[in-house]
């Protein structure tokens, strides 16, 4: 190789870091067009280009997002989660220990973003019951599921990552619960940090101001997003243009900045002919607009003056407590959905994605990061963590809330749900069990044990179809992970690899292990907190690896030590996908989160450093 094709794999990998940081792009776009870029100038063969797709982490990976999502399917978290909550009640220190201690077990199964996903509503739902406010428990929630990853061998990417590093070295792979002791104390110091200092670390907000009920009511969710100072009765006269228009043909958010969110109709009766009561409808895309009806619209009050003149039209009184009844009843709610992160929905705008034709229901405002926004719906770019403020009819929020791959849905629509199959909820929990013992009495290859998982929740309908399968593996990781072992194989054959290690070497000096402990710690810690814990695990354990054996150390303790430090992305809100999702439901800012995330990050630090040895001596 010569000097310039050395020092090109570097600056591509620097590139490439330089890019995620700066978090404009997607991080599977770079990193796949580093790849090619590789393949491209000839530094890599094609077999080693794509040797990620056939490597066993990957593998693992992805059918390990299917697995999650036969239990999330089959509601196996939240019938686990429910009892538990009832022995919280009376008790915010009791609720802390159930959220914390459940979503840190279940985080060693599933993708912490899931484990997120389900407990989310729950808990905002119980806390709001209890009269606490959410804001109180959804950080320690979001930081447990990270947490929980270590309790496994299988519960974080960064976790497969060191294990293939041990493999391809001819070491001894770790045991599935080979980490559950560091699990446990990391996920324990967590916890009695939170007990004892989250009154002083965590924020309150006071979001919990409501009577009864699992969830905020529309009246309560209406004055949060300052809903009914928007809202107008108009009436259509015979001689409207309005009348037989459609409605997605006016395109009203676009031109008018309004939305129409109810239609009331005189419906008559055709055997007697007699007019009879009116009818509430909802205002679908394909509604065509008839004389008479008064139809309930969203806007500023000059928006509505000129669509009430460019259609004459009519403005009818306006009666907050008849509109109070109109926004919840048997047929219509309101309530608040979560865009996930990763989701199709992500650099969307609403338009983009036909939200109003694909679920017939209307969205009234978007809350970000305590900003909401009223005008241009139909154009504005939605993000991760974004809160959208829906009505509709309950069937078509239920809906919204089988779409679960793109987000989540904060209250509840009704008791029961078609879309649970909570009758498979024993054939899922025994697929998992199952998994669990083939993979910790390591009775066949782990690839093979999740991949069999995987299988059987899809034969079984735990998973409805390989079609679903397929939406809900997260494929920008999976496609970052493969993406990232060229990179990495390119870094290692220019000798990148080996000129960092030495640098690392030469900062320790004779100071000993624990030393090396504490920098790669630091090093892994910072770069998690703005890039994906997969690119920096896969950048950090091989010089791990290296520097350990250079200096005669165990690289076992070393590389462990590694893994926990990537779990800790809580010092920023963009650090993890968790993150993104607590920070509009509790009303966060960037403060909160480094705050608490400091504190931990620190604490797990000092107590990780000194007891990864006694597992995994030197």
């Amino acid at each position: 190789m010569t000097t310039q094709s050395m020092f090109l794999p570097i600056i591509i990998l620097l590139c490439v870091f330089s890019l995620f940081i700066y978090g404009k792009f997607r991080a599977d776009i770079v990193a796949l067009g580093s790849m090619l870029m590789l393949g491209i100038i000839g530094i890599l063969e094609p077999m080693e280009l794509l040797a990620g797709f056939s490597n066993p982490i990957t593998i693992i990976l992805a059918s390990l997002y299917i697995v999650g999502a036969g239990i999330f399917n089959t509601g196996l978290v939240e019938k686990t989660f429910h009892p538990l909550l009832k022995w919280s009640e009376g008790s915010e220190r009791r609720l802390m220990i159930v959220i914390m201690l459940s979503a840190g077990f279940f985080g060693g199964f599933l993708s912490s973003t899931g484990i997120v996903a389900i407990m989310l509503p729950i808990v905002m739902s119980t806390a709001l019951k209890q009269r606490r406010s959410p804001s109180k428990f959804l950080i320690p929630l979001a930081f447990a599921s990270g947490l929980g990853g270590l309790l496994t061998v299988v519960g974080t990417p960064s976790n497969l990552i060191i294990n293939e590093v041990l493999t391809k070295n001819n070491y001894e792979p770790l045991a599935f619960f080979s980490l559950t002791p560091i699990g446990l104390i990391t996920l324990l110091a967590a916890l009695l940090l939170i007990l004892f200092m989250g009154k002083k670390l965590l924020p309150h907000q006071h979001l919990a101001a409501k009577s009864s009920g699992k969830d905020l009511s529309a009246g309560e969710l209406a004055g949060m997003y300052k809903v009914y100072d928007r809202l107008h009765y108009l009436q259509i006269p015979k001689h409207s243009d309005l009348v037989g228009e459609r409605l997605s043909d006016l395109v009203l958010p676009i031109n008018y900045e309004i939305t129409v969110i109810e239609i009331k109709r005189k419906s008559k009766d055709k055997q007697l002919g007699l007019l009879s009561k009116h009818q509430n409808l909802s205002a679908k895309a394909d509604e065509v607009f008839h004389p008479d009806d008064v139809i309930l619209v969203f806007g500023e009050a000059e928006a509505v003056t000129r669509l009430t003149v460019d259609y004459e039209l009519e403005t009818r009184p306006f009666n907050q407590e008849e509109v109070k009844k109109h926004l919840a009843n048997s047929k219509f709610g309101m309530t608040e959905i979560l865009i996930m992160p990763h989701s199709d929905y992500e650099n969307q705008t609403l338009r983009d994605i036909h939200f109003r034709e694909k679920y017939q229901c209307s969205v009234l405002a978007i809350n970000r990061k305590g900003e909401y926004i009223q005008a241009d719906l139909g154009t504005e770019i939605l993000k991760p963590g974004d809160a959208l403020l829906i009505h509709g009819e309950w069937v078509n929020i239920e809906m919204i809330s089988a779409d679960l791959q793109d987000i989540i849905v904060l209250g509840s629509a009704t008791e029961e749900s078609d879309f649970v199959q909570e009758a498979k909820a024993p054939i899922a929990a025994s697929i998992v069990i199952l998994m669990i013992l083939l993979l910790a009495f390591n009775v066949i290859p782990q690839v093979y044990t999740v991949l069999m998982a995987a299988f059987l929740m899809v034969i079984t309908g735990c998973v409805r179809s390989m079609e679903e399968a397929y939406q809900r593996i997260n494929w920008e990781s999976i496609i970052l992970l493969v993406a990232m072992f060229p990179l990495m194989a390119a870094f290692e054959k220019s000798g990148g690899l080996i000129q960092v290690s030495i640098w690392i070497e030469q900062i320790i000096g004779d100071t000993g292990p624990y030393s090396l402990l504490a920098l790669l710690y630091i090093m892994t810690l910072i770069g998690v907190q703005f890039v994906s814990n997969i690119a920096i695990t896969m950048f950090i354990a091989p010089i791990a690896y290296t520097v350990a054996v250079n200096m005669n150390y165990s690289p076992i303790p070393i590389l462990v030590c590694v893994t926990v430090a990537a779990a800790l992305a809580f010092s920023t809100p963009r650090a993890s996908s968790t993150n993104a999702l607590v920070m509009t439901a509790g009303d966060y800012n960037y403060k909160d989160f480094a705050i608490v995330g400091i504190g931990m990050q620190v604490l797990i630090g000092l107590i990780v450093i000194v007891t990864i040895p006694l597992f995994f001596p030197f």
